[in-house]
């Protein structure tokens, strides 16, 4: 007889009850882990799916519909300019990133590679940045303002090119 074996207080004897029940429960366990690895592997399954599974055909056919639809549209950066600006009894400072936004993403190319076109419309942008006032360009109508007089100035250098929109990805000014 060995220690592992479940006795019978009474004769001594191994209770055949008992070693059942024992295997009983060791059975019981390994249903259960391998019920939880089951499902475990089939979670891990179902999440690389779906990460890892292409987009909808609809989706791609609708992405493919905005962009026939919407004109291609260009980016004119530029350096960050640094300017004095024209306060009167004070040295006040402009650090401004502007984009221009073209029609064509074609144009937008060709001006990049042009560094005379590029150097003109950066000298006609901070000829105008020169002439601001820090009092007019902090409120939300000046900065819309200059927007407007930047689009129409760039819009006399580039003469055939459209600008849609002018943004200002930095703005600071300071006192």
């Amino acid at each position: 007889m060995s220690d592992k074996e479940p006795t019978d207080p009474k004769d001594g004897k191994t209770d055949p009850a008992a070693k059942n029940a024992k295997k009983k429960g060791g059975k019981a366990k390994l249903f259960v882990i391998i019920g939880v690895l089951v499902v475990l592997l089939g979670g891990g399954g179902a999440a690389a799916y779906f990460t890892m599974r292409k987009p909808a055909p609809a989706a791609d056919a609708a992405a493919e519909h905005e962009k026939v639809e919407k004109p291609g549209t260009g980016i004119i950066s530029f350096e960050p300019f640094v300017v004095n600006l024209a306060d009167p009894g004070g040295q006040r400072f402009l650090r401004i990133s502007v984009r221009l936004i073209v029609a064509d993403e074609e144009e937008a190319k060709h001006v990049d590679e042009s560094k005379a076109q590029l150097m003109r419309l950066r000298a006609g942008i901070l000829e105008l940045l020169t002439t601001q006032t820090s009092d007019h360009i902090i409120t939300a109508e000046g900065k819309a303002a200059l927007k407007k007089e930047i689009a129409e100035r760039v819009a006399k250098i580039l003469e055939p090119i459209e600008v849609s929109d002018v943004l200002f990805s930095d703005f600071v000014v300071q006192y």
